[in-house]
């Protein structure tokens, strides 16, 4: 994995995967390489009742019936839809599942305005069909079809965010499970889907409105709603988790410490409150305040303390970090960090002392320079 700049979950997770199968000894769907029970353990984490023989570590920290119900539903007829906010992990959850059923979460096709039926169903080699006319091997399949032809996971990211024509491309796919090639005709102009083949897609829910999906699309998918984390021990064993795969990714020795991950959970819980009591959009935050958001806050800060700093994670780096990333309107969001910092965290700096007299004084200083 060294020269990767982020391995996909098989791979990551390859020695894994692989004691999971060869202890795997439970009923699977078809052609899956691992048990229903096993890919909850794979995506969660060992415990007393799984039994695997070795510590599994967990890799996605959410409702354990949220999990469940995916893979349920990965063994049923319909596709999967995972919906929630950003920064709850459906994307993770998706490349899990993938990984664990057929250990390939690369086949993924990505939505966007400029998503088009080719990008789901087939396009052309346009050099090789001058030269040889359209055959099967001047066909490129998409993600999607390539699943298809291998029984396997294809994954649909943003599906809200692609146009409605070429959502409804995915309506036959999922309803009759084979995709026409008109341009071949007899035996190669319909490619069908092999045992085992399955789609995960994401959508965002604060996409909803963009391209809303069809009803006769909505019915070919199982919804699955992804909660927002809101309990501060799981969203602290989140951040930690993904903090420790950052410093091992970069070949940090640094460290965090645990009251400047509390500074950062507090700050985050306290902006939450703010847009929840928010009467419009210009009194909120633009930020989502995703418990992503405050990993990729946490980065920044961690990258600064070793490039620039002393290699020592600092409330200074940490309060830069969180108004640097979170103002991203002027002059809204930085009246909004203002109110903050001097309303909220002003007070507690003066009470509760330790780290946030720092955090409050280099979060006033960068928002000065923003000015």
């Amino acid at each position: 994995m060294s020269d990767m700049l982020r391995a996909p979950a098989e791979t990551k997770y390859a020695d894994e995967l692989d004691y999971l199968e060869s202890v795997d000894t439970d009923p699977k769907p078809s052609t899956w390489r691992l048990s229903p029970k096993m890919i909850r353990t794979f995506v969660l984490g060992s415990d007393s009742s799984d039994g695997p023989g070795r510590e599994i570590a967990q890799k996605w920290f959410g409702d354990r019936g949220v999990v469940e119900r995916a893979i349920v539903t990965l063994a049923s007829d319909r596709g999967l839809l995972l919906i929630g906010d950003p920064g709850t992990g459906k994307s993770w959850l998706a490349e899990l599942l993938a990984a664990a059923v057929c250990r390939n979460s690369t086949q993924v096709v990505q939505g966007t305005a400029g998503t088009t039926e080719d990008h789901i169903k087939y396009s052309w080699n346009v050099s090789m069909v001058i030269a040889k006319g359209q055959s099967r091997e001047s066909m490129i399949p998409s993600p999607i079809m390539t699943a298809m032809e291998t029984g396997t996971i294809g994954r649909f990211e943003e599906l809200t965010r692609s146009t409605s024509d070429v959502q409804d491309a995915l309506i036959s796919i999922l309803s009759e499970k084979y995709v026409s090639v008109p341009e071949l005709g007899g035996e190669d102009g319909i490619v069908f889907a092999k045992p085992a083949f399955a789609v995960i897609a994401t959508a965002n829910s604060r996409d909803r409105g963009v391209n809303d999906l069809s009803s006769a699309l909505k019915r070919r998918f199982n919804f699955v709603q992804i909660p927002v984390v809101t309990d501060k021990a799981s969203e602290a064993e989140i951040v930690r988790f993904r903090t420790e795969e950052l410093l091992r990714r970069h070949d940090l020795q640094l460290d965090v410490p645990p009251s400047l991950l509390d500074v950062l959970l507090r700050s985050f819980g306290d902006l939450r409150d703010v847009a929840a009591t928010a009467g419009s959009d210009d009194e909120r935050l633009e930020s989502a305040l995703s418990t992503a958001e405050q990993i990729g806050v946490l980065e920044d800060a961690v990258l600064h303390s070793d490039f620039f700093g002393d290699r020592t994670l600092t409330a200074r780096a940490l309060g830069s970090s969180l108004v640097a990333s979170l103002a991203r309107r002027t002059p809204e969001d930085s009246a909004i960090l203002t109110k903050y910092l001097t309303g909220v965290v002003g007070p507690r700096s003066r009470q509760e002392g330790g780290e946030w007299p720092q955090f409050l004084d280099a979060g006033l200083d960068t928002l000065k320079a923003l000015a």
